[in-house]
């Protein structure tokens, strides 16, 4: 099952680096770190970048899985990681599938 259809779990464990690193393919375009995985997004104007925030916190919500939002003007850094688990878990790397498949559709 692709990622983006999988819903995040209350019951979590942290993912060993072998996991995160194999998980961390499927979401391409995040930087995978020790602790969590980073995207920046680029929009045509601040209203564009705002539309694509209320867009991620929507899902976020749906998912109870938030992530730390930094925006600039029209650029946008998303910062994914369990707090629970003091690190990365499956969690995050569905909702970095659901951010992606939510900016392809809509772009």
């Amino acid at each position: 099952m692709n990622l983006a259809d999988k819903r995040c779990q209350a019951d979590v464990v942290s993912l060993s680096p072998v996991e995160a690193k194999r998980l961390a393919q499927e979401v391409p375009g995040w930087s995978l770190g020790d602790q969590a995985i980073e995207r920046e997004f680029k929009f045509k104007d601040f209203r564009q970048a705002m539309d694509f925030v209320n867009k991620v916190a929507g899902t976020a919500e749906e998912q109870s899985h938030h992530p730390d939002i930094f925006i600039s003007y029209n650029k946008v850094w998303l910062t994914l990681s369990t707090h629970k688990v003091g690190g990365l878990s499956q969690n995050d790397f569905i909702l970095a599938a659901k951010i992606d498949r939510a900016v392809d559709e809509h772009p």
